[in-house]
């Protein structure tokens, strides 16, 4: 169990890392082309590389970690219930989605996400899917578990609140990836909603909704009852997250964009971090053994001001 726990700390340091070289890669340098033409042979081949290749290693790296924390905190078989229907469903939406426009408008993926599945979608999609979508949900459920509703209105409440706040972090994440002058994906149609189209915003909330509904019945209705220690990393992971789309979105884009980066502050930062703080830190997991702190190493503790579609 340590080391899994030491793997899942760095795994995420790398991710939030990774995050931030990025951001310094599309913010600083790509704008200014001088600064790559004063590096070394060495130097250029390096960020030329970290450009072609970072995008997958910060969504690998953040799945890692996602995964290593579920299969710590709510056993094998609540993971792979939550990863396997995620994955699946995620990547069936996006290539119903490339192919047809529906549920998301019309798009396409470009280069920089790694090899694309059927020519389509890149296989790191699914996996931000998952581990954007796991913590939304087990936030929403830790949170919701502490109340007195009944277990039908808790998990009926939970898939709703979940997908609210994966959809918020979509009001950044699509700005910062389709309408700068480095994107990752490209919409074909122009957007009523700061160049999204609204359709996108319900198929994210669906998509996040369906899977999400697939793992709340596989997983039964025996409360899920986290620390606020326990929940550490996903609420890290939401915030680094959001703060990379929010970085990105209003530091290439005009002051238009400031309003769906309130926006996503409001419906997705600032409830995920209520429920972290009111988690409280005596509760035991839903397995009934005590919560592992999950803690992250000295450079990236708490709070953390950082690509599916």
């Amino acid at each position: 169990m340590k080391l899994l726990m030491t793997t899942e700390r760095y795994s995420l340091l790398g991710h939030i890392l990774a995050m931030a070289f990025g951001l310094a890669g599309l913010l600083v340098v790509l704008p200014h082309p001088e600064l790559i033409v004063s590096l070394s042979a060495v130097g250029q081949k390096i960020f030329q590389w970290s450009m072609a290749g970072g995008g997958v290693v910060y969504i690998i790296l953040g799945a890692v970690a996602v995964a290593l924390y579920a299969y710590r905190q709510l056993g094998l078989y609540r993971w792979l219930a939550f990863m396997l229907p995620s994955v699946v469903l995620s990547l069936s939406s996006e290539l119903l989605g490339t192919s047809t426009g529906f549920p998301f408008g019309a798009y396409h993926y470009l280069s920089g996400l790694g090899y694309k599945i059927a020519g389509l979608v890149p296989f790191t999609i699914p996996l931000s899917w998952f581990y954007m979508g796991f913590v939304c949900y087990i936030l929403a459920r830790a949170g919701l578990s502490r109340t007195n509703l009944p277990m039908l209105v808790q998990q009926v409440a939970a898939i709703s609140f979940g997908a609210v706040l994966l959809t918020a972090w979509d009001l950044v994440l699509d700005p910062a990836m389709s309408q700068t002058a480095f994107p990752f994906w490209q919409f074909q149609e122009v957007g009523e909603f700061f160049g999204m189209p609204y359709r996108n915003l319900s198929g994210w909330f669906g998509t996040g909704a369906l899977f999400m509904t697939v793992a709340a019945v596989l997983w039964g209705n025996k409360p899920i009852e986290l620390s606020r220690s326990a929940l550490n990393l996903p609420v890290v992971t939401y915030v680094v997250n959001f703060a990379f789309g929010a970085i990105i979105t209003v530091g290439a884009l005009d002051v238009r964009f400031w309003i769906p980066v309130s926006l996503s502050v409001l419906f997705g930062v600032v409830p995920a971090i209520v429920v972290w703080w009111f988690a409280g830190e005596s509760t035991a997991t839903a397995e009934s053994e005590p919560v592992v702190e999950t803690t992250l190493p000295t450079a990236a503790k708490l709070p953390v001001e950082v690509v599916a579609k």
